[in-house]
């Protein structure tokens, strides 16, 4: 699983600009490196005229070594790492095209081929090296730009990937959610239909209720802390009509509620496991407390139940529940859909009572 540092920079990345090098940006980046070289030896040489000639010669040996190092040299040679191989190529390469440069020059400019250096009418080794060396500056200031281009385009991809992959596992997170609570709940129907209760009806239309709720309204990233709490307020109906008088439920609620959001079906797992392992393993009068408020964007929600005198409850074999993924389950949920600022859970066994609290940041 991603660690929670990567998460917290995915998720910042709701939208994914296009880094890619078209035709178009070709054209404008030469465009504007001619203007600016002709602009540049056309007031050293004193001579417009000559530095457009000059730049119209070699541009075009300009761009060849360009294009030649970062779509055929470095593709062939470095990705291979082939060190060796890609700097004799390319120093053969520039050196050839230092030639054919100088001869066009001699032949249709002018036979002083270095009119910014010392007055040459023939090749030299000095020459030579400074052309070289330029036309090295040029590649690799190409060759810098390709690279970084590259980059944020590779990057892009595997955050693109990555957050693909986050999200289709958010989402069969939030799938296990509902075969889980439904299966704790069925046992307590079960349970019910043992001791032939009248209740039992009334468990089944509260919990088509509910599984209303969960095929249809739970399927958005982000539900509204409305109908979290609607669906926290049915499952205490729920269990109410199973225990009357010997369970003792407060819901505390404060705070502004409307527009909020957050992850669906994250809350009643707190609630369920309340009753799960504070109310349905112990006997006698137990209670469950709820706290939730709303402060500065932040959801403070507190369950709070009973951990004494506990009682084995006989169920068959295959209705038994596994125990433990429902708050693992919202664990990984958290730790998937928020960053490390954005939420705290404590949970904490003290003074005879578990104690969950949960501060989370809204959207």
């Amino acid at each position: 699983m991603a660690s929670t540092h990567s998460i917290k920079n995915l998720f910042k990345l709701s939208r994914f600009a296009d880094y890619e090098i078209k035709t178009v940006h070709h054209v404008i980046f030469w465009s504007i490196y001619f203007i600016f070289n002709t602009l540049r030896w056309g007031s050293y040489y004193e001579d417009y005229a000559l530095s457009i000639k000059g730049n119209l010669l070699g541009f075009p040996i300009h761009m060849f070594l360009c294009y030649f190092t970062i779509y055929f040299l470095i593709p062939s040679f470095i990705y291979k790492r082939r060190f060796i191989l890609f700097t004799l190529s390319l120093v053969i390469t520039i050196f050839c095209m230092v030639i054919l440069k100088f001869e066009l020059t001699y032949i249709l400019i002018s036979n002083n081929v270095w009119p910014e250096g010392p007055e040459t009418h023939s090749l030299t080794a000095n020459y030579v090296i400074q052309m070289m060396l330029g036309e090295l500056y040029v590649i690799s200031f190409v060759t810098a730009i390709k690279i970084t281009i590259d980059y944020i385009s590779t990057n892009q991809k595997a955050a693109k990937l990555e957050q693909s992959k986050l999200e289709t596992e958010l989402r069969f997170l939030r799938s296990q959610i509902s075969p889980h609570f439904f299966f704790n709940t069925l046992n307590n129907i079960y349970a019910l239909t043992l001791e032939k209760s009248d209740k039992a009806p009334d468990v089944v239309l509260k919990l088509s209720e509910l599984m209303r709720y969960l095929l249809y309204e739970t399927k958005n990233k982000r539900q509204s802390l409305e109908k979290e709490i609607l669906c926290i307020q049915n499952y205490l109906d729920l269990e109410r009509i199973r225990y009357g008088d010997n369970l003792n439920v407060e819901m505390e609620i404060s705070g502004d509620i409307l527009g909020k959001k957050l992850s669906p079906m994250l809350l009643i797992p707190f609630v369920e496991n309340a009753f799960k392992h504070g109310v349905n393993e112990n006997i006698g009068n137990v209670f469950v407390k709820i706290k939730l408020k709303i402060e500065d964007d932040f959801l403070y929600f507190e369950v709070a139940n009973s951990t004494s005198q506990k009682r084995k409850m006989k169920l068959p074999k295959k209705l038994k529940p596994s125990g433990g993924i429902g708050i693992n389950n919202v664990k990984k949920r958290l730790e998937l859909g928020y960053t490390k600022e954005e939420y705290k859970l404590d949970i904490v066994e003290k003074n005879g009572q578990f104690l969950i609290q949960l501060k989370l940041k809204l959207k």
